[in-house]
């Protein structure tokens, strides 16, 4: 799968975040999108997830030659963000399978394997509202990185993971992440350190 951004300019009131973005990711990279708070790097990973719109340019998606219709395009991007909510009144196993009827798992992960892969067999009858930052951390990540899709969008991942669920994360990445496309919004450099290409958003301010 290709992603395509031509001339990708995003824009509130008055004040541009980004403009002039030309880029394209294909399948079996990793990309970090780098920049400091307020650069405009979750923008655009929600441009390209298309729950928002460029103000100019396109964000075009392909399969091989195939083009990907907007509409469309949500059953082949799976998305980690730190605003992104968890349905607090579900148990661990309801909110896998919560998520998993809307699209489909990897192979070879069921429920059970996910429980055992995040380490919380003890607490799956606990309401997700009794997890720790951590633990709902991991909960997104692993439902997102686990989803069979091929566009991955991480942004900033390692919110809230102390330093055992840092390894977690780049573990359950380094086995899960073959032949996919990765893109990684991060100012933290073990975030993204699996990415082969950088992308700094900040180089694309426009002077005042």
């Amino acid at each position: 799968m290709t992603i395509t951004l031509e001339n990708i300019g995003k824009r509130y009131t008055r004040d541009w975040i980004f403009r002039k973005l030309d880029c394209q990711f294909s399948s079996g990279k990793s990309y970090a999108i780098l920049g400091p708070n307020g650069s405009g790097k979750s923008t655009l990973l929600q441009l390209i997830a298309c729950n928002q719109s460029p103000t100019e340019g396109a964000v075009k998606f392909a399969s091989g030659i195939q083009p990907i219709e907007t509409d469309e395009v949500f059953q082949h991007i799976s998305l980690c963000a730190p605003y992104m909510q968890l349905i607090e009144e579900f148990t661990l196993p309801e909110q896998l399978q919560f998520h998993f009827s809307f699209k489909k798992a990897m192979d070879g992960m069921n429920e059970e394997a996910m429980i055992e892969l995040l380490g919380m067999k003890a607490h799956s009858g606990k309401q997700i509202r009794h997890f720790s930052s951590g633990m709902k951390q991991r909960l997104k990540i692993c439902m997102s990185v686990l989803t069979d899709v091929p566009v991955l969008l991480l942004d900033e991942p390692a919110t809230n993971l102390d330093e055992n669920g840092l390894q977690w994360y780049k573990r359950l990445l380094q086995e899960h992440l073959k032949g996919r496309l990765l893109l990684v919004s991060s100012n933290r450099s073990e975030e993204y350190e699996m990415c082969g290409e950088r992308i700094v958003i900040s180089d694309f301010k426009p002077s005042a």
